[in-house]
């Protein structure tokens, strides 16, 4: 499973990913992930899902016809504030399918 997150600056979502990375190595997940700015979205081909920081849900539309297919959703503000990686693990399931 490849993760993008994309977020606006950068500073929370470095954090989440350690705590995803740690999460899926705990729980025998085959993971990987990357963030990025939602400015500096170039291609998201690479990766299974993309998930966005709440921060910048209202780009969702947006963000959707730049990537095309990916599937892309928003991480709920108290689980990406408070790091409920089983929660976002599920979030990531139920999009991939």
């Amino acid at each position: 499973m490849k993760l993008l997150l994309v977020c606006a600056g950068g500073m929370s979502t470095s954090m989440l990913m350690k705590k995803l990375v740690a999460y899926a190595d705990e729980h025998g997940i085959e993971f990987s992930v990357d963030a990025t700015g939602s400015s500096g979205l170039k291609n998201a081909n690479d990766f299974d899902v993309v998930l966005l920081g709440p921060q910048i849900a209202y780009q969702q539309e947006a963000i959707k016809k730049r990537i095309g297919e990916v599937p892309i959703g928003v991480i709920p503000m108290r689980d990406y504030g408070m790091a409920r990686c089983e929660n976002i693990f599920a979030q990531i399931d139920d999009l991939v399918g």
